[in-house]
């Protein structure tokens, strides 16, 4: 129980859900927490990360485990980011900035939404370190390209379009209690968005030297098709459910996707992710880096970047354990053979992942 435990004494990642739920007001957990209609997506997310069953090998010497990962050439502690959230600032004072610093703290990269509300300059001048700008398409090729090269001069060294969002899912927790994120208040122009195509895609990539990064794969077809238009990074996601629903669970594609794939492209993966066993699961799937969602907003409205610094500790504690109990060194030792597809022995929920939270821990 949570009773008069300071933040920083956090042990266990529920305890960032507990903290998060008791600190934010019932209309924004609602929005941190919902999907769209019947959220079936969002559980499906959830259960295809729970019916992958590991394979461990033993009596390998695991003294020395390394976690990194190296990504547009760049070092990073882990393969994990913080995926793009466009209202971070409706959660915790100073927004997405926590997530820009505590990504600089713990040597992982954030990927910044274009919606956060205090823009890229912000953010590009916080701290000298490789960060990722996010764009959803609001205004018209100008625009679009005037976007670019702002992020560009500040710094951002890839380029993220996301491509699932050519109609507002409808979350129905949003709904019922007529609420709006900051974000969404100020959204214009999804007209733009609706007709964005690959046409576009190939003129951005022709008109900027910078890596691009398409969100919200999730068909082998469109896979192929980024291999042939060159885009650098297939980011499979389904935007946690919110979007499109009854869709797959985002870990079920990324093998079939990877496999398509074959090293033409490397392979971002979101979805449910709340374990450092999840992020495991993934690698061992063909995901190259695992985007963390929910688990930044519960860490952010926990403690801010403090709050992040803590959830990547006891995450990168749980990789390293889940690691050695598998009999592996590095990431490049993980594939396919490590996981195989079992039965759930839960429910998909949104505390699935925190079996013991029901049981009043």
């Amino acid at each position: 129980m949570l009773n008069n435990l300071n933040p920083s004494k956090i042990v266990s990642l529920q305890e960032f859900y507990q903290f998060a739920k008791k600190n934010t007001p019932i209309e924004t957990w609602d929005y941190i927490i919902g999907a769209a209609d019947t959220e079936t997506t969002f559980k499906k997310n959830r259960y295809a990360l729970d019916t992958y069953a590991f394979r461990p090998r033993i009596l390998n010497d695991v003294e020395h485990v390394d976690t990194s990962t190296k990504i547009f050439g760049y070092n990073f502690s882990l393969p994990v980011f913080y995926a793009p959230i466009g209202s971070m600032q409706d959660f915790v004072k100073d927004g997405a900035l926590n997530s820009t610093l505590s990504a600089y703290d713990k040597k992982i990269f954030h990927m910044l939404s274009s919606t956060w509300s205090g823009g890229v300059d912000i953010i590009g001048k916080s701290v000298n370190y490789p960060k990722i700008y996010q764009l959803y398409i609001r205004g018209d090729e100008n625009w679009v390209y005037e976007q670019i090269s702002k992020a560009i001069d500040n710094g951002f060294i890839a380029l993220c379009l996301t491509v699932d969002l050519d109609a507002y899912g409808r979350r129905e927790r949003d709904l019922l209690k007529r609420y709006k994120t900051t974000s969404r208040k100020t959204a214009t122009g999804p007209e733009y968005q609706m007709k964005f195509s690959w046409k576009d895609v190939r003129k951005i990539k022709n008109k900027f030297n910078i890596p691009i990064i398409l969100k919200g794969i999730a068909t082998e077809e469109d896979a192929k098709i980024c291999i042939n238009e060159g885009v650098d990074v297939i980011y499979i996601s389904n935007h946690g459910g919110r979007q499109l629903d009854y869709g797959f669970g985002g870990a079920d594609l990324i093998q079939p996707i990877s496999e398509v794939v074959k090293n033409k492209s490397k392979v971002f993966f979101d979805g449910g992710v709340c374990r450092g066993t999840d992020v495991v699961k993934a690698i061992s799937l063909g995901a190259d880096c695992v985007g963390i969602g929910r688990l930044q907003c519960y860490a952010a409205a926990t403690n801010g970047r403090e709050g992040l610094n803590k959830m990547i500790d006891i995450l990168t504690h749980e990789i390293l354990v889940c690691m050695r109990l598998l009999g592996v060194n590095c990431f490049s030792d993980l594939n396919s053979n490590h996981v195989k597809k079992d039965i759930s022995i839960s429910d998909p929920s949104l505390i699935s992942s925190f079996p013991l939270i029901e049981e009043g821990y």
